[in-house]
């Protein structure tokens, strides 16, 4: 068995579409618009295989985020290979005025991360 895909919700499409095709190297699907339902989404494909939908519908409202608090999904984590590519992929964000949450940094269960904030507010952990 294996996950076939994750779906997030956003209110920018294209913004967060734009996010991981930058960031992320994904690569996006045909977009995907229901007229009657006003419902949208995109799968992005990373190099792996892995995929993840974006999607987004009429009157979508960005959710009360208090991160540490919250019931469900906590973050989104990505493997880009090496502590360099982890560490040059931090600065990039950074640079681009991203939130760097923590990191990057040896856990204390041996993972070497870094959390970004991505555009709506989500938690995305960055990892060997």
């Amino acid at each position: 068995m294996k996950i076939e895909h994750v779906g997030l919700m956003v209110q920018n499409l294209e913004n967060m579409r734009q996010f991981y095709e930058k960031y992320f190297e994904a690569k996006a699907s045909e977009k995907y618009h229901n007229i009657k339902t006003g419902f949208q989404s995109y799968f992005m494909t990373f190099s792996d295989g892995a995929r993840l939908e974006i999607c987004t519908k009429m009157r979508v409202k960005p959710a009360l985020k208090k991160r540490s608090v919250l019931t469900g999904y906590a973050h989104l984590a990505l493997s880009v290979g090496s502590k360099e590519k982890v560490e040059a992929l931090v600065k990039r964000c950074s640079a681009d005025g991203f939130v760097i949450a923590s990191g990057p940094r040896v856990t204390g269960d041996g993972y070497y991360e870094a959390v970004i904030i991505d555009p709506e507010q989500n938690e995305i952990e960055i990892t060997i």
